[in-house]
């Protein structure tokens, strides 16, 4: 039996739940989510507490029910709390700025690199070094940040570039770095 998969899922007062055959909708203080899973699996809302269950140990339904367990349990966190990645930008001259609802970021190129805010995501940035994306969709909040980190990923010799805050970047030496024969 899937650890997680069996593990209940409280809903916090708040929170309305319903399920309708294979589609679960959350909806909280900050937002509504929609999701439709499996039909094969068993999601039952009893006295407050959602379960999930599987009909058999096939590997499919073995792999569905942890997965669709975590799933729903990231909707509820999500409408109550939201969720938030915060990237870094290290180099000289590299900076963003919030311009409307727009995020402007120099990154050493000849243009300004910018993205605009979406109905989902909203960006912040506390200081021109920073950027937080917030959402309450985690996946769409973590695609959001990666495209984001894409614009100029962390090189490896000086670390410029765009990285997740406490995320480690392997370092290379230089040509200098060679040791003498």
């Amino acid at each position: 039996m899937s650890r997680i998969g069996r593990m209940p899922i409280t809903v916090p007062a708040g929170v309305e739940v319903k399920v309708a055959d294979d589609t679960v909708t959350v909806k909280g203080p900050k937002g509504e989510l929609t999701q439709s899973f499996s039909k094969e699996l068993g999601i039952k809302l009893e006295d407050g507490v959602l379960t999930v269950s599987r009909p058999s140990d096939d590997k499919l339904h073995r792999s569905l029910h942890g997965l669709t367990r975590t799933l729903i349990h990231n909707m509820i966190e999500g409408v109550v709390n939201g969720f938030s990645k915060t990237l870094e930008i290290d180099g000289v001259g590299y900076r963003a700025a919030k311009q409307g609802t727009n995020l402007v970021m120099n990154l050493g190129f000849s243009h300004q690199v910018i993205v605009p805010e979406t109905d989902d995501i909203k960006i912040d940035v506390p200081q021109p070094n920073i950027v937080v994306i917030r959402g309450i969709d985690k996946q769409k909040v973590g695609q959001f940040a990666a495209e984001i980190r894409e614009k100029r990923p962390p090189e490896p010799y000086k670390g410029k570039g765009i990285h997740y805050q406490g995320e480690h970047i392997i370092r290379k030496e230089g040509k200098a770095g060679k040791g003498k024969k």
